[in-house]
Parts: C-alpha cells; sequence; structure tokens
C-alpha cells in the first residue's frame, strides 16, 4: 500500500516520523503513513509553482480535458479497490463508498473535463473611444487542498477536479486519519499523464496543513473541516501574503417536519439523512423541529427505526451503521451524549458505545430538548439525533432554526408546495433540501452561510475560486 509523498512526480519518504491509520471497525492498524517535513513541503509548494510555466500550461484546452477524462476513466476502472480502501480506512459502509465517494469522484472529473473548453472571458462596451476590453480565466496558481477524514476520496475530487480544469497546481494534505484514497487518486493522476509537479501531496498532521496555511508560495486554500480550523486558517492566511480562501467549514443542520408531512417517508429520509456515514456529514441532518400535531409518532417511528438499524463493519453488505472514524472522536460523541443526558433532555434510545471491537456507539435519539442543550448547538459528527416541538407557526419555527452559527444546510419535510417555499426562502443556509436526502451534486454550488464557510464548490460556481479575472484595455486609435 503506497504511503509516501509524491513531490515533483517522485514518491519519496516523509521525513519526520509517522501516523498509524487505524481500520475503524477492529481499532487495528492498516498503514503506518509517514509525514511531511517543513523542507518538503516547501519542495512541493516550489514544484508546483514551476509546473504553471512548464508543460501543463501550454497543454490546448482540449488535451487539458483529456487528462481528466483519463482521470475519471482511472477511478472507475479501479472503482472496487477505491471503494474497499475508502472502508478499510474511513468505516463507511461498502455501498456509500461504492456509490456515493468512488463513483462522485468519477462524476466530478468528468464534469469539469466537459468545463475546460468553456471557460471564457467577455468583451465589454466601456466608454472610452477606440479601446477594446476584454477579460480572461486565469489560473490562481499554486493551490492548497486541504480535506477531512468523512468523504475523503469525494471531497478531494470536488477540490483537484476543478482545480485542474483550470490550470492550476496544487499541493494536497488529507487528513492524517484518512489518507490512503487520497494517495491512491495521486497515483491515478500520474497515470493519467498529469505531469510532474502539477499534482503534489504532503501526508502529516494539523502542523503540516499550518505549514500550508501561513506558506507565502501558496496563492489559493481549500479547506473542508472544522470552524475553529477554518479560523486559525483565515488568521494564518491574513498574516502571511492574504491568499485566497475556500473554506467549508462546521454544519448543524435543521429538519422541519410540518404537519402536512408524510410521516412515514419523513421518518425514513430524517433516518437516512441524520445516519449515512454514522452521522459523519457535514450536512447531516442533527436538529429536528416536529410540529406538536405529528411529533409523538414522529419521535416513536424515528426512535424504532434508528434502533433497528443493522450495526456492523463496512465491509458487511447488510451493514447500515458502521463505526464512527477513530477513538478519539467516539469520546467526542459519547461526552455529548452524556451532555445530553445530564442537561435534561429525555433519551428516547441508544445513548451507549456499542460492546464489540472497533469505534461502534448506538444511534441516539433525545426528545424534550431545548436550544441552549450542548446536543441542540455543538457540532456532534456522530449518531446523535435532537428532537424538539414547535406549535405550527412557521415564522417561528423559521426562526429557530435560523438560530445558529452554522448555516450550511436545512431540510423541509412537507407536502405542501407552498409550505415548501416559504421555510426554504426564510432558512439561512447554503443549501436546503426538501424532502430528500442532504447528497450534493457535482452541478449543484455547494458551502455555507455564517461560520460554515466562504466560498462554493462545484457547479459552475467552484470555476471562481480556481481562476483569476484579468482585464485587458486594448487602444486602438491615434
Amino acid at each position: 500500500m503506497q504511503t509516501r509523498q509524491y513531490i515533483n512526480g517522485e514518491w519519496v519518504e516523509g521525513a519526520a516520523g509517522s501516523i498509524s491509520s487505524y481500520n475503524p471497525a477492529t481499532g487495528e492498524v492498516i498503514a503506518e503513513v509517514r509525514c511531511a517535513s517543513s523542507t518538503q513541503v516547501d519542495d512541493a509548494i516550489t514544484a508546483a509553482r514551476e509546473a504553471l510555466s512548464g508543460e501543463w500550461a501550454n497543454l490546448l484546452p482540449v488535451q487539458r480535458a483529456a487528462v481528466l477524462f483519463k482521470i475519471a476513466d482511472l477511478i472507475e476502472a479501479n472503482a472496487e479497490e477505491f471503494a474497499q480502501l475508502e472502508t478499510l480506512d474511513q468505516g463507511q459502509p461498502i455501498g456509500v463508498a461504492r456509490q456515493v465517494s468512488v463513483a462522485g469522484a468519477a462524476n466530478h472529473f468528468r464534469y469539469f473535463a466537459g468545463f475546460v473548453t468553456k471557460i471564457q472571458g467577455t468583451t465589454n462596451p466601456i466608454s472610452f473611444p477606440d479601446t477594446l476590453h476584454y477579460t480572461r480565466r486565469e489560473p490562481v496558481g499554486v493551490n492548497a487542498l486541504i480535506t477531512p477524514w468523512n468523504f475523503p476520496l469525494m471531497i478531494l475530487a470536488w477540490k483537484l477536479a476543478p482545480a485542474l480544469a483550470t490550470g492550476n497546481s496544487v499541493v494536497i494534505k488529507p487528513s492524517e486519519v484518512t489518507p490512503l484514497t487520497s494517495i491512491k487518486l495521486v497515483e491515478v493522476c500520474e497515470q493519467a499523464g498529469v505531469p510532474a509537479g502539477v499534482v503534489n501531496i504532503v501526508t502529516g498532521a494539523g502542523d503540516v496543513g499550518a505549514m500550508l496555511s501561513s506558506h507565502m508560495g501558496v496563492d489559493h486554500l481549500s479547506y473542508t473541516g472544522s470552524t475553529p480550523t477554518g479560523k486559525a486558517i483565515t488568521h494564518a492566511a491574513a498574516d502571511s501574503n492574504l491568499k485566497r480562501l475556500t473554506l467549508e467549514l462546521g454544519g448543524k443542520a435543521p429538519s422541519i417536519i410540518t404537519a402536512s408531512a408524510d410521516i412515514d417517508s419523513a421518518v425514513a429520509g430524517n433516518v437516512g439523512g441524520a445516519l449515512l456515514n454514522s452521522g459523519q456529514v457535514c450536512a447531516a441532518y442533527t436538529r429536528f423541529y416536529v410540529d406538536s400535531k405529528v411529533h409523538d409518532e414522529f419521535v416513536e417511528k424515528l426512535a424504532s427505526a434508528a434502533a433497528s438499524m443493522h450495526v456492523g463493519p463496512g465491509n458487511d453488505e447488510k451493514s447500515q451503521l458502521t463505526p464512527v472514524v477513530s477513538e478519539k472522536h467516539l469520546g467526542h460523541i459519547t461526552n455529548l451524549i452524556e451532555a445530553g443526558r445530564s442537561e435534561g433532555a429525555e433519551l428516547v434510545t441508544g445513548g451507549h458505545r456499542i460492546d464489540r471491537e472497533g469505534y461502534f456507539v448506538e444511534p441516539t435519539v433525545f426528545a424534550g430538548v431545548d436550544e441552549d442543550n450542548s446536543i441542540a448547538k455543538q457540532e456532534i459528527f456522530g449518531p446523535v439525533l435532537s428532537v424538539m416541538k414547535y406549535d405550527g407557526e412557521l415564522d417561528e419555527v423559521i426562526a429557530r432554526a435560523n438560530d445558529s452559527e452554522y448555516g450550511l444546510a436545512a431540510a423541509v419535510w412537507t407536502s405542501d408546495i407552498a409550505e415548501s417555499q416559504r421555510i426554504a426562502n426564510g432558512l439561512r443556509s447554503g443549501a436546503v433540501f426538501v424532502n430528500m436526502l442532504p447528497i450534493p451534486d457535482m452541478a449543484a454550488p455547494w458551502g455555507g452561510y455564517k461560520q460554515s464557510g466562504w466560498g462554493r464548490e462545484m457547479g459552475p460556481q467552484a470555476i471562481e475560486c480556481y481562476t483569476e479575472t484579468k482585464a485587458v484595455w486594448l487602444h486602438y486609435g491615434s
């Protein structure tokens, strides 16, 4: 299993110790991943800088598009290896790894490959005589891509694909918890003919990410992860070279279930939307606002559905709830469950670590939750659901749902189209899902309001993250 750094077209050993990568289903070490030194980070950024004026910069758009299409083909050719590796390292169900992570990664490269030949400027009717004014979209330069541990392959793909489509070079820093599919994707880029220096990967802990955040040689940094780390990156960027930032940060998605909702569909959808990947999804539904007319029925059916889920390792096709990513993260989740109990919420089901090897926790449902409870305010990133009641007044429930520092995603469950639009329009959130799961698509912009981040990834909006607009003035008069 490849665990080395990739710098300027060469696989090299990390020079600063190593970090163990664990199988969350068993707690066993599956790889020792070497960490990059500060010198190696410098070398990767230097290689990326030099690549901007080399072979990569001189490719015609159709040639660069062909490279991205080739990457997509190779992801599909190695789909089962990618899926098994993602499940082994991250713990997600094998069906999710195949259908969401791997398929999504290939789809992102194909989508942005199609953009390569369509990145256009404009001509503008300026008020100067005998002057032509036009704009060009040019690569922003060297991009640091820092990715999280929950969907390491797909989230890297939705950063790397538009970065390459727009002619940039990159230095990738995956989470130290789940680096293996990121390393595999870099292997695929090499096989697809990406020139040396264009794609580099440096592995390690938070200190490696901090080096990239403060490095004067990085022009743009795209980060997905926690809000506190996003704030630290922002300070580092401001204190160094004021590099551009794209930040997709924390979430605490509300889900509003109105009296007109089909309760059985709402329960099934909210279980799926809350417990996908054991709740380790930035857009996972975690705060449930349920109309008092259907509250008791919803809580009973939600708890029953959660308690009946088949628990097991991700590589078991029957598993519906798989382990959380690490012992450390398991402790974070169980601490917040204890806070829910101590702060007076009613534990309806779950609430304990499961007594088996690996990092498993019961799907947990609390009712009677107060908005000031820790479980209602803090990002848990695990299978813990908080149910609150409202009395049918839409303005009230919209205000309560918006009363959060986060604004990444939200959900509405209703059979009334006018009601759905009124609620969706009132929610301060980057994405609102009506009667469906919170799964992004490569053609739709993704990002948050408030402390859920800056900028948008995916869709045409992603092109803006990885390009600069140059205005050219050409005076042709005497």
